[in-house]
């Protein structure tokens, strides 16, 4: 068997075409342009092309897109006071501020400084409360890129097993929860580090979603012949390419269906920010979702 590859980068670009079809209609019916906002703090090369992806793809959208550099020594007072501009800027719907932050600044604060009505990367406390207890509310948009894949791939989440390697709060936190909410209805297992015997818990799952920073960590042998394999890791090697957390190789052919790295989560978790923005841009006006 050798598996199915979905392709990321296709589905992305369908998806931000349907996006920048639907901002020009809001534009015209009712005069409103999304706007995007992103703090970088610092001279993180990761992070300068991370914002820079976002920059080009909510401009290719038709949104407007605003880039908030600041330096490395920005203090914490600073860099909330931006926050809080941006807060009250009517112009712009969605704010991130990309992370990692320098060493001296204490991330968390921040976020829960960020409207939540514009909290388009998901991060506010408020924001996951909500997503805890089944409310509407954002998604994160990895996990909500994860979801789409899946649904793109036509994967029947209703009563099938995942299980999540890594639990971190942008990738396996929120999506074990999206994905057992009802009208999902998985089961989950929320897997890390600490499991015992990981090849076996792996091994039951019907889709495996790998998000655990680790480059290779899953292998064939950890797979079930015919399970989905989701990889979302990024790993960088000696010689600069990227990687993920599956061994993609050996892995296909064992898999039913399988995404690779680069190509197939990376690109749909901007496209993913992109849909919060718009969303962010109705809601806040009140107009209906479409």
């Amino acid at each position: 068997m050798t598996a199915r590859i979905i392709d990321g980068k296709a589905l992305a670009q369908q998806v931000r075409a349907r996006i920048a079809d639907d901002v020009a209609r809001l534009a015209a019916e009712h005069r409103v342009t999304p706007g995007l906002a992103a703090v970088l703090v610092g001279e993180d090369p990761a992070s300068q092309v991370y914002v820079g992806m976002k920059h080009r793809a909510t401009e290719a959208a038709g949104m407007v897109s605003r880039q908030i550099l600041l330096d490395a020594d920005t203090s914490q007072e600073d860099l909330e006071a931006v926050v809080a501009e941006l807060n009250a800027d009517e112009s712009i719907d969605g704010i991130l501020v990309q992370l990692p932050l320098p060493g001296h600044l204490d991330p968390n604060p921040v976020q829960e400084l960020i409207d939540p009505s514009k909290d388009v990367d998901a991060l506010n406390p408020y924001t996951a409360g909500r997503l805890a207890v089944g409310e509407p509310t954002f998604l994160s948009a990895t996990p909500y890129g994860v979801l789409e894949i899946l649904r793109h791939a036509g994967v029947e989440l209703a009563g099938a097993h995942v299980v999540i390697v890594g639990r971190s709060n942008l990738v396996g936190r929120p999506l074990s929860v999206i994905l057992t909410l009802k009208g999902r209805d998985a089961t989950v297992t929320l897997a890390h580090s600490r499991t015992r015997d990981l090849a076996a818990v792996c091994r039951q799952a019907d889709v495996i979603v790998a998000a655990a920073g680790r480059a290779g960590l899953i292998t064939a042998e950890m797979v079930r012949p015919g399970a989905v394999v989701i990889d979302v890791g990024t790993n960088r090697t000696e010689d600069g390419s990227l990687t993920g957390d599956v061994a993609f190789d050996e892995v296909r052919e064992v898999a039913g269906a399988i995404t690779p790295v680069p190509g197939g989560v990376g690109p749909m978790t901007v496209t993913m920010l992109l849909q919060n923005t718009l969303e962010a841009a109705r809601s806040r006006r009140g107009l209906p979702r479409r």
